[in-house]
């Protein structure tokens, strides 16, 4: 859908010539040639940006500005002001205007602010979207998703929850693993039984033999009572070994003979205990090349990986990372009693274009860090950790009426990376996806060499 703009200009001529541009460029555009009939449309629309002329008889542009500011939460206004009357433009951005426009306005200065505004109102919408929608997951106990392979792979979880058969969870660090398998938990038969979760590790081989086998009175020192393992506990529901890659060989047999014969010793036990446990178990390593180097048991593989779910990282659901970024927002606002609401547009950009190494655990870290670091309502790029504000400067800022040319782009890019690599133009090289020979002759050419 076209995006629908209101122009607001006394002048005839101006307000035709606007108009022209405007549709040219696909927009939905409403006019109005006067300040009374142009608020009166305001207040009767909607409309995705608004530019208003500036010095107008009976409503000026200032007042079209407050009120539009009332009527349009997601909306922008571009001032259009001749040269005399520059101060009042740069005024009314300080109200809120998104731009000025100075008469006898570019065609590409035209073009070029309506265009970033209409991207930023486009944006303030979907997050309000994204926002309204979080509210509706909320308290479901879903995954936070809106990717369709996200989606395929919770169709296909549902469909494996009720089977009780085991499952191998894999999947980079961060990627919501436990979380994936309370969801196969949640959707199973077990669903009133116990969900127990234990990281393999995080325990040395007898730490965790006690972890999950328990152990009976007087096994050793300081075993002054009967210790339930989690097997115990998990029985009638679902035990979750995240990192399970991370076993012993030992404790890998320990853990195979518990699975085939569906019951266990405790330490210092001699008499068999029965369990009914679902296991789900997790890793970030890969498995089977683990299984062909020796490290882990192939029988146990086999035992485990009965259904195989993959988890896909952040950066393959770009999609996902606005929704999840609006969920921690107020999961971690809550938490803190703080009263931040939003994102800025400039800061959920840098969010979405970021390829989050640690995938969720790390988006949730820096919207944390937002929340905790921002003095208003706001969440904004100088809130971010380092590693994302530079993504900002990998785009050259656009300064002035009119576009660069592909030469200046390339100049002033090669200087960037130059600099961003002290000079070694090996490094640079490598940055640009050039070989230096190449780099070379461009850097000669910047310096107007021969």
């Amino acid at each position: 859908m076209s995006a629908r703009l209101l122009v607001i200009d006394d002048e005839a001529i101006a307000l035709r010539n606007l108009s022209h541009i405007l549709l040219k460029e696909g927009y939905d555009v409403t006019t109005r040639q006067s300040g009374p009939g142009g608020l009166k449309e305001l207040e009767q629309g909607q409309f995705d940006v608004v530019l208003t002329d500036l010095r107008m008889e009976k409503v000026d542009g200032m007042a079209i500005l407050r009120r539009a500011r009332e009527l349009l939460p997601d909306g922008e206004v571009i001032v259009i002001t001749g040269y005399a009357t520059l101060d009042s433009a740069v005024t009314a951005m300080k109200q809120g205007a998104f731009h000025y426009i100075a008469k006898p306005f570019r065609l590409d200065e035209v073009r070029q602010v309506v265009r970033a505004a209409v991207e930023v109102a486009t944006l303030k919408r979907e997050n309000r979207e994204l926002r309204r929608h979080i509210e509706g997951l909320q308290g479901r106990g879903n995954f936070i998703t809106q990717d369709m392979n996200m989606q395929r792979l919770l169709d296909a979880a549902r469909q494996v929850a009720t089977t009780d058969c085991n499952v191998v969870i894999s999947g980079e660090s961060g990627t919501g693993k436990e979380l994936l398998a309370r969801y196969l938990h949640l959707h199973s038969n077990r669903v009133e039984g116990p969900f127990v979760a234990i990281n393999c590790g995080a325990f040395q081989e007898e730490l965790l033999a006690n972890e999950l086998f328990g152990h009976e009175k007087g096994a050793f020192t300081g075993a002054d009572r009967v210790k339930h393992g989690l097997f115990e506990v998990a029985n009638q529901g679902t035990l979750f070994l995240d990192e399970v890659g991370e076993m012993s060989l030992p404790m890998q047999v320990k853990l195979l003979r518990v699975l085939q014969e569906r019951e266990l010793f405790r330490v210092g036990g001699t008499e068999p205990i029965a369990v009914d446990v679902r296991i789900i178990a997790a890793t970030n390593i890969d498995l089977p090349e683990a299984v062909d180097h020796g490290r882990f048991r192939s029988d146990l593989w086999f035992r485990l990986n009965v259904v195989h779910l993959v988890l896909p990282p952040l950066r393959e659901r770009r999609d996902d990372i606005p929704l999840l970024a609006y969920y921690f927002l107020r999961k971690h606002a809550l938490a803190m009693g703080r009263e931040v609401v939003d994102i800025t547009p400039e800061a959920m950009q840098l969010l979405s274009g970021y390829d989050w190494p640690g995938n969720i655990r790390e988006l949730a870290n820096v919207v944390e860090r937002g929340v905790a670091l921002t003095r208003g309502e706001l969440i904004e790029v100088a809130h971010l950790p380092e590693a994302l504000r530079e993504l900002k400067t990998r785009i050259l800022p656009i300064t002035g009426s009119t576009l660069p040319t592909l030469d200046e782009f390339e100049t002033d890019y090669i200087r960037q990376v130059l600099e961003h690599t002290a000079g070694n133009r090996s490094q640079a090289a490598e940055i640009l996806g050039i070989d230096r020979v190449s780099l070379w002759r461009k850097i000669k050419r910047i310096e107007g060499q021969p």
